[in-house]
């Protein structure tokens, strides 16, 4: 049998689908969705291996509509146009069952690649469903994005690969008929990344390699059998993840060389340059912040810089970012503030502005007192006035603490000159 265990047993309904029950559980959304016969443009946002291929199936079969799809790695335009012309003529205007067209990996669409999609989206010709492991608000334009609704998919647990495993010992035609013991889990589920498509073919693998029927599956056969299987830099599955943590934990701590190394990793492997680029804006804020401000606007040039000239240029300027970013003084205070900012937020709701420092743009709101009490930082020494800004429930509430270095350490005298009978700095 050629075809992939992974193909075998892809689900053909709702209900024979593994996990997101968010999505496709009896109140799910998309099953909603589908009972209603109403399906909108979608993105499917998750990991590699969670089933969006087989969750748009699914939809355009119990959904009764015609199904195209097509792959962002080898279609361009024309291919777009041929298939938006065909899904014309077999649906049309003013029906529910306009066809469905699933772009796998649409991320990888150029900008004039989705701008050729936006007219039969928004006239009906089609509806879209597109898969992408990538942040669509990055990827995917605007005008496209505002006409889909985004569905995430969540990375499937260990029982969710488990549950799969069991399936397919079960319900194949070809592993139904061997005796086989799943004795340990751990070393298949590592080895995947989560990604149910390469456990079961990983599965699948273990068992053709041996000869009888008799066979019983552990940590160590596994690992004997597989031994090289994560040498290779996958950037679609769990060495891309470790990679990229290993990356940005040497730059926050202060590392190079590690940073350098793992950025060549990514680099022999193929890794997107502007996912790379995104991770280091990321680090600069979250990880060096008031520290060092220049930190970001490097970031964001190298971003920028790199997305205009892509390989092989574009690694010189990524390893000027991480070393320079791995260089830097550090600082999370930032990072930390908006996070207790934030719970501060949701334990205590909406809390009422102060008058004082409301806007007024009509007669009645200056009339009731709003900003009537204001005082211009500017009209004062120094340019500051001692005013409460916090709401009255939490007044005084300090939430910004500055690292210990040398800039913020500048802010926090800063702070202690002009709040000193406020908070504690």
């Amino acid at each position: 049998m050629n075809e992939p265990l992974a193909e075998r047993l892809r689900p053909k309904t709702l209900e024979h689908y593994v996990s997101q029950t968010h999505l496709i559980g009896e109140n799910g959304v998309l099953t909603q969705h589908i009972k209603q016969g109403l399906i909108p443009s979608m993105i499917l946002w998750g990991p590699p291996g969670t089933g969006k291929t087989t969750l748009a199936n699914i939809i355009a079969s119990q959904s009764g509509r015609p199904f195209y799809t097509l792959s962002a790695i080898s279609s361009g335009v024309k291919d777009v146009r041929e298939v938006i012309d065909k899904a014309k003529q077999s649906g049309g205007l003013f029906t529910t069952k306009n066809p469905i067209l699933f772009i796998d990996e649409i991320h990888r669409f150029s900008k004039s690649q989705q701008d050729s999609l936006l007219q039969a989206v928004e006239k009906g010709w089609i509806t879209l469903i597109g898969a992408t492991t990538e942040n669509p608000s990055f990827e995917v334009i605007p005008a496209l994005l505002s006409r889909c609704q985004v569905y995430i998919l969540n990375a499937f647990d260990k029982s969710d690969l488990e549950t799969l495993l069991r399936r397919a010992i079960e319900n194949d035609d070809s592993l139904s008929k061997k005796n086989i013991k799943l004795k340990e889990t751990t070393a298949l589920l590592r080895l995947s990344g989560g990604d149910a498509r390469k456990l079961l073919n990983i599965f699948e693998l273990i068992i053709n390699s041996e000869s009888g029927d008799s066979i019983e599956i552990t940590d160590e056969s596994v690992l004997q059998k597989i031994q090289n299987n994560t040498v290779r830099y996958d950037k679609t599955g769990e060495q891309h993840y470790d990679i990229i943590s290993a990356f940005i934990k040497s730059i926050r701590g202060s590392d190079p060389n590690a940073a350098v190394y793992y950025l060549a990793r990514m680099i022999e492997g193929g890794e997107d340059v502007k996912f790379i680029a995104r991770r280091l804006l990321i680090a600069a804020s979250e990880d060096i912040g008031n520290a060092n401000p220049t930190a970001l606007v490097i970031a964001n040039n190298t971003f920028q810089a790199v997305t205009a000239i892509g390989y092989p240029e574009s690694r010189i300027l990524l390893s000027q970012c991480a070393t320079y970013l791995a260089c830097s003084p550090k600082s999370n205070a930032a990072y930390m503030a908006i996070g207790k900012a934030q719970q501060l937020v949701r334990e205590t709701g909406d809390l009422s502005v102060p008058l004082d420092i409301r806007n007024a743009p009509t007669k009645l709101m200056k009339e009731l007192g709003y900003g009537e009490n204001y005082q211009y930082a500017h009209n004062y020494e120094n340019n500051f006035a001692d005013q409460e800004f916090m709401p009255d429930a939490i007044k005084n509430t300090k939430i910004y603490d500055p690292g210990n270095n040398a800039r913020e350490n500048a802010h926090r005298e800063f702070l202690k000159q002009r709040w000193k009978d406020k908070y504690e700095y």
